[in-house]
């Protein structure tokens, strides 16, 4: 089929055609760059050692065979119109939710170190963690429904009848057009409880936060929403032991040196070794079965140890930088619901990586959240890898094509 001459289409046609925003694409590559090898750099004397075959590139040729197919993802989803995304935003939530209830299938969910977060796939992956998707879902349906909420017929009701005005009440307040999206939270937040998986919990109640911030929500709800969460978590950390046990350790890690702290101190000892410049690349002694997995949520600690101050430092400009350009492209959207899916998934890539930094640096307790682009999961890469290729395919339509 011939490619159409541009007078040939339509305005919004022209307008997916855009340029992407090279900025945000360069510093996704750069990022995703970084991390390959950092992270073949924290894992191969762990692959070494551990695994039977002593591959010391096992975990660095996975992942990178998953970059490979994310940067791809990205590729392709930036040339989509982004809009084609909206019709699909009720069955990406649906089916997140469904996977996250498979999770606790026997046969089908998988348990490690006390939790049950995944599923068993097949091939390559043996298993992936549905909180991934759930993520990308509430981002989806919160943009596609909010999207249009300056647009929606005003509810009536008859006030009449004391029903009537109790519902008149709550909408006026801004009660009722919270219900769908609070249950919508409620619901993922209760099932990664269940895992139990607090990170993601945070993560996800954060991305749903920002995005009905972004699109004009009452501050006082968020108020309101803040404090249930606040109690609601205090309740859960208070009737859980193991959370209990993790509250203790992260305000004395030197209390349990050879038990639970162990994983915490070993990161401070490796924060700590890299002083100004780093031990060098590839140099890292506590990556040697000192930190257990340096390659997943504790990546960062052989980075600081490994590039030391200033190679940290400028990771995480690049990271600022990235969250920065992603919250500039969400105010220049053309529409609304670009500009939402912007702030969602840019709210994910900044609480991830502050929730990752201050686990690894103690400054909060130890949650199993990953660094994006650096700690190994491949699935978790191509996700990201698709997400930041929603964004460019919003960035095309910024700014709009000249007439002619």
């Amino acid at each position: 089929m011939a490619r159409k001459l541009k007078r040939d289409l339509t305005v919004e046609e022209q307008l997916a055609r855009g340029p992407m925003d090279l900025p945000f694409l360069m510093l996704v590559l750069l990022l995703t760059g970084i991390g390959l090898i950092m992270m073949f750099s924290a894992s191969y004397a762990y692959a070494l050692y551990t695994r039977t075959d002593h591959d010391a590139t096992y975990y660095f040729l996975r992942q990178g065979l998953f970059g490979a197919a994310g940067v791809a993802a990205m590729y392709v989803m930036s040339k989509v119109n982004y809009q084609s995304l909206r019709w699909m935003s009720v069955f990406a939530l649906g089916a997140s939710i469904v996977l996250l209830i498979l999770v606790k299938v026997p046969g089908i969910g998988t348990t490690a170190n006390g939790a049950n977060r995944w599923i068993r796939a097949f091939g390559p992956i043996p298993q992936w963690q549905p909180s991934e998707a759930a993520k990308l879902g509430v981002i989806l349906y919160f943009s596609a429904r909010l999207a249009k909420r300056n647009t929606e017929k005003k509810k009536k009701f008859d006030r009449h009848q004391l029903k009537g005005r109790v519902l008149d009440l709550l909408d006026r307040i801004g009660f009722l057009e919270l219900v769908p999206y609070g249950v919508v939270l409620v619901v993922i937040a209760g099932l990664l409880l269940l895992e139990p998986h607090m990170s993601a919990t945070i993560l996800i109640l954060a991305i749903g936060a920002s995005i009905l911030f972004a699109a004009g929500i009452r501050l006082g709800w968020f108020a309101a929403g803040g404090a249930i969460a606040a109690v609601g978590l205090f309740f859960i950390i208070n009737m859980t032991p193991y959370m209990n046990d993790r509250i203790a350790i992260w305000q004395n890690p030197w209390s349990d040196m050879r038990g639970d702290g162990y994983q915490t101190i070993q990161s401070l000892y490796a924060i700590g070794s890299g002083g100004l410049l780093g031990v060098g690349l590839g140099n890292s002694r506590q990556k040697f079965l000192y930190i257990p997995e340096p390659q997943n949520d504790f990546v960062f600690s052989i980075v600081c140890e490994e590039l030391g101050y200033i190679g940290a430092a400028l990771v995480l400009i690049l990271f600022a930088l990235l969250i920065i350009r992603g919250y500039w492209l969400a105010i220049h959207a053309r529409a609304r619901f670009g500009a939402l899916l912007i702030v969602g998934v840019t709210t994910q890539v900044a609480v991830q990586v502050f929730l990752n930094i201050g686990v690894v640096t103690n400054l909060f307790p130890v949650t199993g959240i990953s660094l994006p682009f650096f700690s190994y999961g491949g699935t978790a890469l191509l996700i990201q890898l698709l997400e930041m290729g929603i964004v460019l395919s919003v960035s095309r339509q910024i700014p709009a094509p000249k007439a002619g």
